[in-house]
C-alpha cells in the first residue's frame, strides 16, 4: 500500500498574540489563538483545525460507506462540536461530538434503514482521524436518521 505525503508550511512572527499563516496544496489561511483563550481570533486555530479534520473525515467516510452499500441517500449534513478544557493552565481537547443528519429516500426499506444505523457507527471507527486521536480525545455521535 502506498504512503501519501501531505505538506504544510507555517509562518509565525512570534509572540502569543500575533497572527501567522499556514498553507497546504489546497488550503491557505491565517492562524492565531482564539478569543476564548484571550487571543486575537484571526483566521483559524488548532482547535478548529482538529475539529475540522475529525468532522470532514467522518462525513466523507460515512458518505463513501453509504454509497458502497447502495443506500438510497436523500440528503446528509452534520454539525460537530469540540470541547476544550483549560484547568490550571493546562489545555486539553476533551471531546468531539458529531451530529450527523442523514435521510434516506422514502422508498428505503427497513433493512436499508437498519444498515444506515450501523454505518453511522462504523464510520466513526473507520475514520483515520478518529483512529489517530483515539485514547486522547473522546469522540461521540448524536445522529438524527430519517426516511423522507
Amino acid at each position: 500500500m502506498p504512503k501519501h505525503h501531505f505538506q504544510l508550511t507555517a509562518q509565525w512572527p512570534g509572540g502569543r498574540n500575533t497572527v501567522g499563516e499556514i498553507e497546504t496544496d489546497r488550503l491557505k489561511t491565517e492562524i492565531s489563538i482564539p478569543p476564548e483563550m484571550d487571543g486575537p481570533g484571526i483566521g483559524t486555530n488548532p482547535d478548529e483545525m482538529l475539529l475540522g479534520a475529525a468532522a470532514t473525515c467522518y462525513i466523507i467516510t460515512l458518505g463513501a460507506m453509504i454509497e458502497r452499500a447502495e443506500l438510497p441517500l436523500n440528503e446528509m449534513s452534520m454539525t460537530s462540536e469540540g470541547i476544550v478544557d483549560v484547568t490550571k493552565g493546562v489545555i486539553s481537547y476533551d471531546e468531539i461530538i458529531h451530529r450527523p443528519v442523514v435521510s434516506l429516500k422514502e422508498e428505503a426499506t427497513e433493512e436499508q434503514f437498519e444498515k444506515l444505523k450501523k454505518l453511522v457507527e462504523k464510520a466513526e471507527s473507520s475514520c483515520m482521524i478518529s483512529r489517530a486521536v483515539k485514547g486522547n480525545v473522546k469522540i461521540s455521535l448524536d445522529p438524527t436518521l430519517t426516511v423522507k
